[in-house]
Formats: structure tokens, sequence, C-alpha cells
């Protein structure tokens, strides 16, 4: 890994900074016709922990299977179809608002962890080509132009969920063997992108913040995504307009958190729990959390999160309303296995992030919005009725057990409330360099990498972190300098604007660039929002980035060389090493 992010034999510079291409009609004369592949075998490479660093063909390292996967690239390949008609249709002034809100809904069933049920798939895919033949008849209508005769635009659903599997296993990543390996990585790297994208335009559009704009770019990404004759900097361009769009997309999310249930503000949450029945909320999603508190008020429940819904403590209007929001369990994603066991009550899975659930709490789990798995209850229509009467059927805890507590809420309002301290201590010395942290947790052993290096992190320095990948070290004491924290937790990867934020007004402060300041950024991925956030920080010319703990396999060598020569993305080595070269 470590040699092919230092390579510096670069076969072109590319032009990164022209402007994104705008898609031509000629475009939509592309479809993307099925492929074969004779002794089919599953290919998925778009997570970190993909097999041998390559790509799985057998399962998931997520757990989903064969099927699963074909389901998933099928729904992919119809969705492809449907936006061909979108951007045709908007050609003549048609704007479809379910369209524009199923699409990236879709998208982002498809991520790393979220929807492993095959008949809700296969619904999906149904959808998609239903609503695909009602927008071709409003462009037909509208006198637009009809040139799609075969691929994903002219696509006809089987009858039997079989029978979609296996047409998913004619148009998987590579069924097409034609397409310059150089492209194809570009357009993977794109649709990847696109699927963080969706995730936090899906989220947003829940609490009530939309922009046409990012929907616009995402359909036509995707048709970007099927177009041959794109070239490799028009591929580039619009890879990086897919990280200015992610930051949009991650604009209106926090708006609509914040104008919901106010600004963060720092918070103490016990890690021990508290006597009584209980609750557990685990992914991103506020308003599930915020239902499940209103439903269980009054009911002798105690309701508590998991993984990124630590930093939802920091809500003013989920702490101060709710007596019964207690506290945390558990760590990160990967963990639950071993973990969920343990916790005596009902569990509530919000978005990404389930596991296949095991024996031990099997009858305990629950799913709702777009997180699926065969067998578990579904909860709709905000219903959660189920949760709870299995909640106080369970024996919740018989006592309180005494145990650390965390600090969160440490969003860019709070921190720029004491931004005057900050500036003052790295103007005197006091604090001398700032890092953040940030980015997912997962199972590879590597990643002890990320708590040696913030337990390593010299006292005259502050440490900011945010998403998942805060479990490897957020209960660690660090001290503070000034009355400050020296840990300081920005929030959920959703809060990466916030973050970004920070940086900006900091650079605002000193009058210099983000990259100038006292600022290092030393970052985990795992799944897609990870690769929208990695787009969105190239977008803003943000460089000197460590990466870890290992490169995305659908990035090509000459690929990966553009992005270390613009960029100067680093691979992380050891703590001792990094914290060297930083601090020179």
């Amino acid at each position: 890994m470590e040699d092919d992010l230092t390579r510096r034999s670069f076969i072109k510079k590319s032009a990164l900074g022209v402007a994104a291409a705008t898609l031509s009609p000629s475009i939509l004369n592309t479809g993307l016709a099925f492929g074969q592949e004779p002794g089919y075998r599953m290919f998925c490479y778009q997570c970190e922990q993909t097999v041998g660093g390559k790509g799985c063909t057998a399962v998931g390292v997520c757990g989903k299977t064969s099927s699963v996967a074909a389901l998933q690239d099928l729904l992919i390949y119809s969705l492809k179809g449907l936006a061909l008609y979108a951007v045709a249709g908007r050609q003549k002034g048609i704007q479809d608002k379910e369209v524009n809100r199923f699409i990236p809904e879709s998208l982002f069933t498809t991520l790393t962890n979220v929807d492993f049920d095959p008949e809700r798939l296969a619904a999906l895919v149904r959808k998609s080509v239903t609503l695909r033949e009602k927008l071709k008849q409003k462009v037909a209508s509208a006198g637009g132009a009809l040139p799609f005769e075969e691929g994903s635009a002219s696509y006809q659903p089987a009858s039997t969920t079989e029978g979609l599997v296996a047409d998913g296993k004619k148009v998987g990543l590579k069924s097409d063997a034609s397409i310059n390996p150089d492209l194809l990585s570009l357009q993977h790297t794109l649709l990847f992108g696109l699927k963080g994208v969706s995730a936090y335009a899906d989220h947003a559009m829940k609490l009530g913040q939309e922009d046409d704009k990012v929907y616009q770019f995402i359909q036509d990404g995707l048709v970007a995504t099927i177009d041959k004759r794109l070239g490799v900097n028009e591929a580039l361009a619009l890879v990086l307009k897919c990280g200015e769009t992610n930051l949009r997309a991650m604009e209106l999310l926090d708006a609509g958190n914040t104008s919901r249930y106010g600004h963060p503000v720092p918070t103490r949450v016990p890690l021990g729990p508290k006597k009584g029945k209980a609750i557990m909320v685990s992914g991103h999603d506020l308003i599930d959390l915020e239902q499940i508190l209103i439903q269980s008020q009054g009911k002798g429940i105690y309701v508590y999160t998991h993984g990124e819904m630590l930093p939802t403590h920091g809500y003013p209007k989920l702490k101060e309303k709710y007596p019964h929001f207690y506290g945390h369990f558990g760590t990160a994603w990967q963990n639950q296995k071993t973990e969920f066991g343990d916790f005596p009550g009902a569990i509530l899975m919000t978005t990404n992030c389930i596991q296949r659930p095991q024996p031990a709490y099997q009858e305990n789990i629950f799913t709702t919005g777009l997180v699926g798995w065969p067998g578990v209850p579904h909860v709709t229509n905000d219903d959660f009725s189920k949760v709870i009467q299995r909640a106080l059927a369970l024996p919740g805890y018989t006592s309180d057990v005494p145990g650390k507590e965390v600090n969160v809420g440490f969003a860019r309002n709070t921190v720029m409330s004491v931004a005057d301290k900050v500036i003052a201590g790295v103007k005197s010395g006091a604090i001398k360099h700032i890092f953040l942290v940030a980015g997912c947790d997962g199972t590879r052993p590597s990643r002890s990498y990320y708590r040696e290096f913030v337990e390593k992190v010299p006292k005259d320095c502050l440490v900011l972190t945010l998403a998942c990948g805060k479990f490897k070290f957020f209960d660690l004491d660090l001290g503070t300098i000034g009355g400050i924290p020296r840990l300081l937790d920005v929030g959920q990867c959703n809060d990466a604007y916030s973050a970004i934020q920070i940086a900006v007004a900091l650079s605002k402060a000193f009058n210099c660039g983000v990259n100038d300041l006292p600022l290092s950024l030393v970052l985990s991925w795992y799944e897609q929002k990870a690769v929208a956030i990695l787009l969105t920080l190239f977008a803003l010319n943000i460089k000197n980035m460590r990466l870890g703990p290992s490169l995305p396999a659908f990035i090509t060598p000459n690929v990966l060389n553009v992005l270390v020569e613009k960029y100067n993305i680093m691979p992380i080595k050891t703590p001792d090493e990094d914290l060297k070269a930083i601090l020179a």
C-alpha cells in the first residue's frame, strides 16, 4: 500500500481544476446493455474491508450473499435507466419530485451494511422501472427525444425474485470488460461517492431540507457512470463535482438537525447503565430516536444510544426534553455481534451498520427506515410500539452501574465560541497543533493505529474527532488546555460539515488558507459516506491528508498517482513516524 501511495512516476498530470462537464444531450444515447458472466461470482469492492484488498467474490465481508449482491447491482442498473429519463425530462422542464427522492433513497439501500432483505430490494427494482415508464410518458408528451431502445433505459424486470437475481448477475460492477480501467475506476469512485451523497440527501429530505441541484447531480452522475465516451479528465471533474455536491448535502442535513434539535452543546454522557427497562438505538437517524423518546415516555424505560448515535446526547431539544434519554452502550458497529447479547433490552437499527443478528439477541432486534435483514421485524410508519413492548418484556438493568462519562457536543458553534482561546493558544504556543482524527471504525487489527496515535499526541495539541472511528479512543481522558478539553467530539460522520466550517473559520481568523493552518487530518475510511467526504475534501483542495488503514480497491495506480500529485494524500505509517513528520 505504502509503495503505491508514494509512487511518483505519473504517466500524465491531469486537469483536475477544470469545471465539471455539463452532460450533453448526446450522453443520453448511452445505455448499459446486459453483459454475460459465465460461471458467475459476485464482485463487490466498495468498502475498505473487501477480501484481499481486491474484492468480495463469494459472500461480502458485510454478510451479504451473492443473491443480495446481484439484486443491489440490478437496483443500481435500473436506477441508471431511471436517471436517463430524469435527465431527458429536465431538458423539457419536467421535474418529478417522487423520482428525485426515490433515486437517492434507493442508492442509500445499496450502501454497506444497510439492506440485506432480497424481497425489499426486489420491490425497489420494480418500483424504479414503474417510475421510469411513467416518466418516459411525460417526456414523450412534452416532445422529448426517446432514443433508448436497449440497456437500463428499457430493462423489464423478471416476475420473480429469483429471476431478478439472474438479471442482476449480468450487470455487476465489472460486467463490461471493454471499458478503459482508469475510466472505470473513476466511474466507480463517482458511483460510490453518489451513494454517500444520497445517504446525506435522504437524511436531509426527511428533515425537510432539499435542493434540486443535489438531486440533479445525482441523476447526472448516474448517467455519467454508463458513458463509455466520457474522457478521463471529464470523469475526474465529475468526481470533484460529487465532492462539492456532498458538501451541499451535508449542509442541508446540518440545517435540518440544528433547526429541529438546536446546536449541540457540551454534554457528559454516562457509559454505565441505570436501573430500569431499556431500549438501545443505533445508526444515525435523529428522527427515529426522537420518535422512540416520544413514544416511550412515562413507561419506565431508559433510552441508550449506540455507535454513531452517541453525539445526539448533545442536542438541547433531545437532552432537555426527555429525561429518560440516559446514556450510551457499547462501541462501534463492528462489535455489535459480541456486545448486543449483553444488552437486556430492545434494540433498534435506524440506518446503516447492521450485521447478521446473533442468537443471543435475535428476538430483541428491530429495523426501521431503509435498514433490513431477512426475518428481523421491520418498523414502518414510525410506530415503535413493538419495540417498546419488547423492552417492557425484557428484564432491563436491575441496578445502577457507575461507569465512565465521555464528552460530546463540540460541533462548530461550540468550538467557535472558544475560538478566541484557541487562536490565542496557537499564537502563544500553548497550542502547538490541532489534529482531526476522524472517519470509520472497522475490524482490521491495523486500526489500533488510531488509538495509539491519539494517546501519543503531545499534551500541547488538540484532537478533534467525528464518526465512529472515535470509538478507538473516545474513552481517553486527555485533559485540557486553557480550560478547553483536548479531545473534542464534533459529532457523527454526518457532521463532517461542522469540522469543515471550523477549519474555514480558523483559516479566516489566521488570514491564511486551510492548508497553512497548524491542522492535520488523519483519516480512516470504511464505506461510501466516507468516500463522499473524502471527495469533498479534494473538492475543497485540502492537502496533506493521511489515510488508512488501506487504499480503496477501486482506485487504479494511474488515478492514485494523480491524487497523490494533486493533494499529497499519504498512507498512515506508524503513529511515531507520522507524528514526527507532522510536528517537524
